[in-house]
This record gives C-alpha cells, sequence and structure tokens, in this order.
C-alpha cells in the first residue's frame, strides 16, 4: 500500500519553463554548470550555486547552501517560480527518439522508504550524502525528483494514458539531448482523489535512480522531526518528491567501463588471463556492442574483441551473480586487472551508454588501456535484486531519459 500523495508545487510560472529546467545537479561538471547558469533564470542557481560565487569556494562550503536558498526565494520573489493553490500531482510525459515513458510527480512516504516498502538497489556515499542533506535542510526544499518505479498495472496504466491525453498541457521543453518533456496538471480533486487511490494499491516502489537524494531527505525529516516538538508526520518534510513510472516504461542503456592501465602486464600476457574466464574472439564488427547477456565487448589498443563469460564464472540462480557488471568484476576486473573498490579506485572510470561507443575508442586513443562495452542491466533483474534486499555492483544501470530539475519543486518549509 504506497502513500504518494499529491503537493502545492512550485513551478515555472507561464511561459517560463524552457528557460528555467535544466539537468540535474549530477550530471554535469562544475565548467558545465557555469555555462547553463549564464542564463539568470536557470535553475541550475539553486542546484548548484557554487557557479554564483568565487572559483576559490569550496564545493562544500555552508555558504554554497546557503547561496542555493537566496537564489530559490530570489525566484519565488521574482515570479520566475509561483506556488500552486491547492496539493496536485503532475503526469510527467518523456519522449526521446521512439521511446516514451509516463510516469506522476507527487511526495514519497519517508516512512515507507525507512520501512524498505520504497525499496534500494545501490549503496550510497557519505560525502554525497551529507552534500544533500545540508541542500535540501538548507533551502527547505526537495529541488530535484528521486526516480522512482513500480511493477506495472492495467490501473495505472490505464490512468497515465488517459490523463497525458485529455489534460490540458501545462510545460513542454525540449533539452540539450532533444528529448521532450511535458507535464500536465493534476488539479481536479476526482482526478487527485483517483490517482492516490490508485497509488494505494501497489504493493511497493522501486528506487531506479536518486538514492542518496532519498537517504538525504530520510535523513533530513529526522532533523525536522526532532526541532518540531508539534510533529504530526502529515508535515511536507514527510515526503520526498519523486517522479514514479510503470517499470514497463522504463529503459536502462549500457554502463561501460575504462580502465587507465593493465596493471603491469603485457597485451598477450592480459588476453591469456582473460581466456580462463572468457571466450575471446575477434569482434565480428567494430564498435562491438552485446546483443546477449554474459557477453561483452572490449577495445584493446584499438581493437575489438568478443568476450563471453565461460560456465562457472556466474551463478545464474543468484540475481547479483548473473548480472554482467558482476561477473566482469568477479572474473576480470578485480582478479586480472587489480580493480578491488570500483567505488574509489581512480584507475577505472565509467561511461553512460547515451554517450556511444565512440567515447570508449577516444579513451582508447588518450592513453586508457582497455575498455568494455556492456548489455544493459533489465528492470527485471533490477527489481530481482531489490526485492532480496541485496546490493547491485556500483554503476550497474544508466538510466535515460534523465529527469528535468527546476520543472517542479517540493517546498518543505
Amino acid at each position: 500500500m504506497s502513500d504518494f500523495r499529491p503537493f502545492r508545487a512550485v513551478r515555472p510560472a507561464e511561459g517560463m519553463a524552457q528557460k528555467v529546467n535544466c539537468p540535474p545537479y549530477d550530471v554535469v561538471s562544475f565548467e558545465e554548470a557555469r555555462e547553463i547558469g549564464r542564463s539568470p533564470e536557470s535553475f541550475m542557481h539553486v542546484i548548484r550555486a557554487e557557479i554564483d560565487l568565487p572559483m576559490e569556494t569550496d564545493h562544500y562550503a555552508d555558504t554554497i547552501y546557503l547561496k542555493a536558498r537566496d537564489n530559490l526565494d530570489r525566484m519565488i520573489r521574482d515570479g520566475i517560480l509561483v506556488q500552486e493553490d491547492e496539493p496536485m500531482y503532475y503526469i510527467y510525459w518523456q519522449k526521446m527518439k521512439d521511446h516514451v515513458q509516463i510516469g506522476v510527480v507527487g511526495g514519497a512516504s519517508v516512512n515507507e522508504y525507512q520501512k524498505d516498502l520504497i525499496k534500494k538497489h545501490e549503496l550510497t556515499r557519505q560525502d554525497k550524502e551529507e552534500d544533500r542533506v545540508k541542500h535540501i535542510r538548507t533551502t527547505g526544499a526537495n529541488t530535484g525528483m528521486v526516480f522512482l518505479t513500480f511493477r506495472a498495472n492495467e490501473g495505472l496504466e490505464k490512468i497515465l494514458q488517459r490523463y497525458s491525453k485529455e489534460l490540458p498541457l501545462s510545460m513542454r521543453v525540449i533539452d540539450e539531448n532533444d528529448v521532450e518533456h511535458r507535464l500536465y496538471a493534476v488539479k481536479e480533486r476526482d482526478k487527485v482523489d483517483e490517482l492516490r487511490a490508485a497509488f494505494s494499491s501497489v504493493e511497493c516502489m522501486y528506487i531506479a535512480d536518486g538514492h542518496h537524494r532519498a537517504a538525504s531527505s530520510s535523513r533530513v525529516r529526522e532533523l525536522f522531526k526532532k526541532e518540531n516538538p508539534a510533529h504530526t508526520g502529515n508535515e511536507e518534510y514527510n515526503f520526498f518528491m519523486a517522479v514514479a513510472f510503470p517499470h514497463s516504461h522504463l529503459k536502462i542503456m549500457d554502463y561501460n567501463r575504462v580502465v587507465q592501465d593493465l596493471n603491469g602486464m603485457t597485451e598477450s600476457h592480459f588476453i591469456e588471463k582473460v581466456s580462463k574466464a572468457f571466450d575471446v574472439e575477434e569482434a565480428p564488427n567494430i564498435p562491438y556492442r552485446p546483443l546477449k547477456r554474459h557477453e561483452f565487448g572490449m577495445c584493446l589498443t584499438g581493437k575489438w574483441y568478443r568476450l563471453t563469460a565461460r560456465e562457472g564464472t556466474f551463478d545464474e540462480s543468484d540475481p547479483v551473480s548473473s548480472l554482467d557488471v558482476d561477473i566482469l568484476q568477479k572474473n576480470l576486473l578485480h582478479p586480472i586487472l587489480g580493480i578491488d573498490n570500483p567505488r574509489k579506485d581512480s584507475r577505472i572510470d565509467f561511461v553512460g551508454g547515451i554517450r556511444g561507443l565512440k567515447a570508449l575508442e577516444n579513451r582508447i586513443a588518450n592513453g586508457w588501456a582497455v575498455a568494455f562495452s556492456m548489455f544493459p542491466t533489465s528492470m527485471e533483474e533490477l527489481l530481482a535484486v531489490a526485492d532480496q534486499g541485496r546490493i547491485m555492483p556500483p554503476k550497474s544501470t544508466w538510466f535515460e531519459p534523465k529527469l528535468r530539475s527546476g520543472l517542479v519543486v517540493h517546498l518543505l518549509r
């Protein structure tokens, strides 16, 4: 039974959505954020407020979060952002090339997150959590959406399809990757009640992306709760802003790997070691994109190979051991290349599939030793891991299209 609530959304004023919206805070570099922030209306001034302070400012200094709050308040005061009068939902429609996904913007329950009714599949890093805790607490707002999913059901599917056709368009933007984003406001009481009732039949939800935002919102709730002697459990800080999509709508792309060196080996010695756990053959085409699970592309000094995991390198009955990212880590990256902890090892980097395989070849051309193209993790694999309360290896999933920042804000104050 999911408690997914409407809230009084803060959104761009009429005609301002294209100017305000921007990529999420964690997918752009500081330099990219500064460039986007050349526009004074950009929401980048809220989610990456360091762009408005001297270059030498520590990116985790308290002044950053205070500036973020000032910028949010300024955008509301100047009428760039406005708040709705009543609690509501938004239907969030996205189209990337021929892929369409439709979800609902609402408030997800911190209680359910803490009870694992909103299931996780990734670990969080303390420093990134601390950053979001400070940002949420200081701004008094959820400025970014947690990306949730749930097992698709016919009732909610019909509602999503109907509302995205019947409701008037509230916002439409085209992002820098030519992805179209549409939002439809669900304001009428009967429709709000229908959506809330439909979500109450959802047994549980899953975090697809945004583990740090969710974990930080949970911690902030505890801080606000402690500070509020009149706490009831219905305050806005008991819910965090999220978009919930049926799992059948979502698209996971490959999340590829590059490694700086061969751990002291020659190419021939490296291939010899790889051959003990994988069948190695020249790729039938280049660059090589794996066509099925347990198959990998490998670019070594510009030459492409196809690797196929041998029996005994994985356990198909285990939802983690059978993941391709786990197979590569346990049979190649760790024992052969010495990548023990991919979260912290500077010798490995990860390249989202949206950048294409050419990005891997460019890394090799710029001095990296070896790259691996991956077959995308499936939604079914993600749900199976989360259902067992297990954790996926780092950088297992790359979701596209990304959610935009600045289209909807959830005030906690």
